[in-house]
């Protein structure tokens, strides 16, 4: 319970820290995942890949974190990664994390629900479309497809 308090207070932090970041320094990303979860690893990777500094976190709170940003549990992923005070919960693309951090849109939660084949940290092949989802006041709307 101690952990999730720390989380709490560190998610605060860095959603109060909204200031423009210059892409000259490593983005700072920090990934959620359940300690038995073998793809939330990849995906982390896939962010080093990009030049991002990154922490895992092993923690069996992601729902309820992920519930916390306002992402119902039906449109999880199944690790939720901190990047610049926006929440990120799944296999969300790189595209799609960089339009974000360009845009600076209000919303502050951002899912690729469940575990798409062929996604980022996923294997398989992709089968259809990536739709990415805004959550904003407690709706969620398409914001990006890839």
């Amino acid at each position: 319970m101690k952990r999730f308090f720390a989380f709490m207070l560190t998610l605060g932090l860095a959603t109060m820290s909204l200031s423009g970041h210059s892409h000259a320094n490593p983005l700072q990303a920090k990934v959620y995942k359940d300690p038995n979860c073998g793809c939330c690893a990849i995906y982390a990777d896939y962010l080093v890949a990009r030049d991002y500094e990154v922490e895992v976190i092993e923690s069996d709170q992601v729902v309820q974190m992920s519930r916390m940003m306002g992402i119902p549990e039906e449109m999880q992923g199944c690790h939720l990664t901190m990047i610049e005070g926006y929440a990120i919960s799944g296999h969300v693309p790189f595209e799609t994390i960089d339009r974000i951090l360009t845009e600076r849109p209000e919303a502050k939660a951002y899912t690729l629900p469940g575990m798409p084949m062929g996604s980022p940290g996923m294997g398989g092949v992709k089968n259809a479309p990536f739709e990415v989802y805004q959550i904003k006041d407690n709706t969620a709307e398409i914001y990006d497809v890839r």
